[in-house]
């Protein structure tokens, strides 16, 4: 059985956490090596339960507690090749626990299948995962500007759905951002908006998933409300009911969210 938790969400810092039995896997390490063992010491866990830790991207929100957690705790980490290029670039003691794969590739970690695919960001190199366990599969898309078909297909018939939901696109427009940072976050390879992760998500649940968990909501320019009820009624909008035929929930920006089974 799968089972997760957003351990933060937001611009502050990233990390999730997968089990998949004995096999603990965090995405991201985005925040503190002190904010990940307390959250695990909640869960009955510590970081020396750590399988290993898959990075999306090399912005310091997804990967600031890396050095620290594996000083202390020699957790293997894998990341695309560029994005393992960049962090050995930055934190050479990396290279000890660093493991490179091409962008796109497939790889076990115990019982776990993991499926990394591309994503359009504006970084070097960018990536998703879909997480298999031989009978349920789990997804986390964020850091994207836009869904291309190639993602959709990566994703499409996941279980459950870790979803970004950045922007409401009225409140970064009349926010106070300079016009370079909304137009970066606007572009292909920005955020996705509350809008069109709803329109995303109806899709997704049209196609078999029943869990979507929006994250990486912006302090600035969202609120957890209105990320709810845009990508509610964007999925409603298809007939499909909340609480029988798709549970949808916001993930915490600073602390833990829930436990999820897949």
């Amino acid at each position: 059985m799968l089972e997760f938790c957003t351990l933060a969400s937001g611009s502050g810092g990233n990390s999730v956490l997968l089990s998949c039995g004995r096999t603990h896997i965090l995405i991201d390490a985005g925040i503190s090596m002190r904010r990940i063992a307390s959250s695990l010491r909640g869960m009955g866990l510590t970081p020396s339960d750590i399988s290993a830790v898959l990075v999306t991207h090399e912005h310091s929100d997804h990967i600031s507690g890396l050095p620290t957690l594996t000083r202390y705790y020699q957790i293997p980490v894998y990341a695309p090749q560029k994005t393992a290029s960049a962090l050995l670039e930055s934190q050479p003691s990396l290279g000890g626990v660093l493991n490179a794969f091409e962008a796109g590739g497939c790889f076990e970690i115990g019982g776990a299948a993991i499926h990394s695919f591309r994503t359009p960001h504006d970084t070097p190199e960018s990536v998703g995962y879909r997480i298999h366990d031989g009978n349920r599969s789990f997804a986390v898309l964020t850091d994207l500007g836009y869904v291309p078909d190639c993602v959709y297909e990566a994703v499409r018939g996941s279980d459950a759905v870790i979803l970004e939901a950045n922007h409401d696109i009225g409140l970064l427009e009349s926010g106070p951002y300079p016009a370079f940072l909304k137009k970066r976050i606007l572009g292909d390879r920005g955020h996705l908006s509350n809008e069109v992760s709803g329109y995303l998500a109806r899709r997704l649940i049209e196609n078999g998933t029943r869990q979507i968990v929006l994250a990486h909501l912006s302090k600035e320019n969202n609120l957890p409300e209105l990320a709810y009820s845009t990508v509610d009624r964007l999925i409603s909008s298809s007939g499909a009911v909340a609480g029988s035929d798709f549970a949808l929930s916001v993930a915490p920006r600073d602390v833990a969210g829930r436990r999820y089974n897949v």
